[in-house]
């Protein structure tokens, strides 16, 4: 059962009003079904919505941010939990540690930098987590149309680029996290989170 997911998302609100909507759902989705949201802290664009949403809705939401924004006020200042970090590759690594699930909504390099990562993470066995694209109103059809080229041209696995859920159903999300079975991780092998960070 998926207790607590990841939200990665743009810190500003897009052009479109169809994504602030989407937002202000997930944050309601997540509170009304008892899940936990975790995100990147900030209290800006996407990213502060889908948070307030979420508490509104009483639900329990943790923020990581590095210290850097904090020093810029850019936090969130109700939150349920907030860890600070010493920089972004402390956050991701908190953040994967703290959630279930990962769901891009829309944004730009960061978000697309986040959710790659737990994606490659999944493959590597550093963790057996799903991971998804929300597709709203069709953001991210080139790019999972680029995620199947890249199948085709043999640089990606099928059953990783299987293993990517999108969809542009909130609701669909969450079922297909709860009933997720990890593919088998390149080299058959499950790393240890702790020890490839010590590593890095």
């Amino acid at each position: 059962m998926t207790k607590s997911i990841a939200i990665f998302c743009g810190s500003a609100l897009g052009t479109d009003s169809i994504f602030l909507d989407t937002a202000q759902k997930m944050g309601r989705t997540i509170a009304q079904q008892g899940k936990t949201l975790v995100y990147g802290g900030g209290r800006s664009g996407l990213m502060g919505v889908v948070a307030d949403s979420a508490l509104q809705a009483g639900g329990k939401v943790i923020g990581v941010i590095p210290r850097v924004l904090v020093d810029h006020e850019l936090a969130h200042p109700h939150l349920t939990e907030l860890h600070v970090v010493a920089n972004m590759h402390e956050r991701k690594t908190r953040m994967s540690e703290l959630s279930d699930a990962f769901i891009a909504l829309p944004g730009g390099s960061g978000t697309l930098e986040e959710i790659f990562e737990q994606w490659t993470w999944s493959q590597l066995g550093i963790h057996l987590k799903p991971c998804a694209f929300l597709n709203v109103a069709g953001f991210y059809d080139d790019l999972l149309k680029f995620i199947q080229l890249t199948t085709v041209k043999g640089f990606t696995q099928p059953r990783f680029a299987d293993s990517m859920i999108a969809s542009d159903s909130i609701e669909e999300i969450l079922q297909q996290f709860d009933a997720f079975r990890a593919p088998q991780p390149k080299w058959g092998m499950v790393v240890d989170q702790e020890v490839l960070v010590k590593h890095a």
